[in-house]
């Protein structure tokens, strides 16, 4: 393998690693703040990013320039809805459980590329779509265990993370990256910030270390991920995205005291064996740096 691509997923093992730290801390306030106001700080540290995402001979507005208005102001919605169920997701959940579900993302992008991009998927991705919903039943456990607010935020995560790739193909080559990251600045800091109006506290010293890693660390995981993908083929970048499965279980373990048992281990399995399987029967016709984007996170 070619030094420069070992580099580059080399950058996407780090900056999924950062995405956990992101992930981590926002578990870490423990709902003491709300999840507007989390994600509006997101949104505002996520800010950091845009001068490394900044492509030769573009400047700062451009991240708030688009060729096609509705499809711009979509993917910030998405981005908005996104942030909101996995801040509830990590709230409730333990680590490993939010992200299991989380990465459902996969089986739902090949669901909306058949609805809305009309694209044919052949029986191999229908089964890893069928093999991925195998495991979140398995994770879930219906009827043998209660389900709670953060389950549903996890989902909402996953299809919105799925919303956005399928806009981004949708907008094909047409925008320019830093243009679909500006959307989800706009989607958090105008959306979370209006919702958060009647519940504004001003954060504790504390809390304030967790929302700035929360949205800093974030918004390294997206500049890393960019560099990672000027490097490799988005083939390579994308699917270290389920290492953070690894940084779940054992930030759980020894921050949160979580344990794994054995049906979610199971389900953990047949989740990312059903993601790995589809990144690799994915024809790509998007940017590279766009599929490779893990969209569980607000920017």
């Amino acid at each position: 393998m070619d030094r420069s691509v070992l580099r580059g997923v080399g950058l996407a093992f780090l900056a999924y690693f950062a995405y956990a730290i992101s992930d981590a801390s926002v578990k870490l306030l423990e709902g003491t703040i709300n999840p507007f106001q989390s994600a509006f700080f997101g949104g505002v540290f996520g800010i950091a990013a845009i001068p490394f995402l900044l492509g030769p001979g573009e400047r700062w507005h451009y991240a708030f320039k688009t060729r096609d208005r509705r499809l711009w102001l979509l993917r910030a919605f998405a981005a908005l809805t996104g942030a909101l169920g996995s801040i509830t997701a990590f709230t409730h959940l333990s680590m490993a459980e939010a992200f299991c579900l989380l990465f459902l993302m996969p089986a739902f992008v090949t669901v909306m590329s058949v609805v809305f991009l009309k694209e044919d998927v052949g029986w191999r991705r229908w089964f890893a779509v069928i093999l991925g919903f195998i495991g979140v039943l398995v994770v879930l456990r219906p009827g043998f265990r209660e389900l709670n607010i953060g389950h549903a935020g996890a989902v909402l995560g996953g299809f919105s993370g799925a919303m956005t790739i399928v806009l981004m193909r949708a907008m094909g080559g047409r925008e320019r990256k830093i243009s679909l990251y500006g959307a989800g600045l706009v989607g958090l800091i105008v959306g979370s910030g209006a919702l958060m109006l009647p519940y504004f506290q001003w954060p504790t010293p504390l809390q304030w270390l967790w929302l700035a890693g929360y949205g800093l660390l974030a918004a390294a995981g997206n500049a890393l991920v960019m560099m990672a993908s000027m490097r490799a083929p988005a083939t390579l970048v994308a699917p270290p995205q389920y290492s953070q499965m690894i940084w779940a279980i054992l930030f759980g373990y020894f921050v949160f005291g979580d344990h794994l048992d054995w049906p979610m281990a199971v389900g953990v399995l047949l989740i990312v064996v059903s993601g790995l399987f589809t990144f690799v029967r994915e024809k790509v016709r998007v940017p590279q740096a766009a599929e490779a984007a893990p969209l569980i996170h607000p920017q």
